[in-house]
């Protein structure tokens, strides 16, 4: 990706350079297989907004069949068109989430992302991202600039992050349901999987598991206080051996029957 072709954001040296911009770079650094461009959202080959994963039918139609595609080639046999649709939202929620948690998690600011702010490209695992805004807490040293949108405290920096993912990808979620044929709940337990899941991952990468297990736990103590999500983390164990049960199947079951999920509801 050249200059010409995303326009590049200013370097992190001060406040006032983009804010997030530091924590996408680390994510880079830690987990190569997914970058994070401070850009103005791609469009062309290869490339689709969340926005237009959300209107147009065309671009589901065909995120949805490059999943179809690696299914058959990581599997060898095609799943059920329900299926490939979940793991196609599974693989844009996971990565789209974590342009969230992660600036909250290692900056605490939460970047405001409407839809047609992020673009992904699945061949190269690479997201463009612009924030309209962000959220921070008043020591900030960048709660000065006009984008900022100052919260009192973390409870408040929290809730902005909830309200901002759900903001984001509620449409987008809105969009897949009549592929993936399942209903708002079991969509919101999709999504609440990898908020979670993308954070738990990224912070074991970084060294800082059992901080992002206890703010991840804060963060959405399940019933009325996490909705639109679903329920809690429900992380058991420690260190190495931590595991937690997922809110929602990922039905890879369907594909390989002797594989189910650790994680998986129905290992209950």
């Amino acid at each position: 990706m050249t200059a010409r072709q995303v326009e590049q954001c200013p370097p992190p040296a001060t406040a006032d350079s983009l804010p997030c911009r530091a924590s996408w770079q680390r994510l880079t650094e830690v987990f190569p297989d997914l970058r994070i461009h401070c850009a103005t959202p791609r469009t062309g080959p290869g490339w689709t907004t969340a926005a237009a994963l959300a209107a147009d039918p065309a671009a589901l139609d065909a995120m949805i069949a490059f999943d179809e595609r690696l299914g058959l080639d990581l599997y060898g046999t095609a799943a059920r068109p329900d299926v490939t649709a979940g793991f196609s939202l599974h693989r844009y929620a996971w990565p789209a989430a974590l342009a969230f948690t992660l600036p909250w998690f290692l900056e605490r600011r939460v970047p405001v992302l409407p839809v047609e702010r992020l673009a992904i490209s699945r061949s190269t695992g690479e997201l463009t991202v612009r924030p309209t805004a962000f959220h921070c807490l008043p020591d900030d040293p960048a709660a000065h600039r006009p984008d900022a949108l100052v919260v009192p405290d973390r409870p408040a920096l929290d809730a902005a992050l909830r309200a901002a993912l759900a903001g984001h990808l509620a449409p987008v979620l809105d969009a897949f349901r009549p592929r993936v044929r399942r209903g708002p709940h079991t969509l919101w337990a999709l999504a609440t999987d990898d908020v979670v899941d993308g954070l738990w991952y990224l912070a074991t990468l970084l060294g800082e598991e059992p901080r992002a297990v206890a703010e991840l736990t804060a963060l959405l103590p399940g019933g009325a206080s996490s909705a639109p999500f679903v329920g809690a983390p429900g992380f058991r164990g420690e260190g190495g051996s931590r595991t937690r049960t997922r809110a929602g199947c990922c039905l890879f079951y369907t594909v390989r029957p002797a594989e189910i999920c650790l994680s998986c509801p129905r290992n209950k």
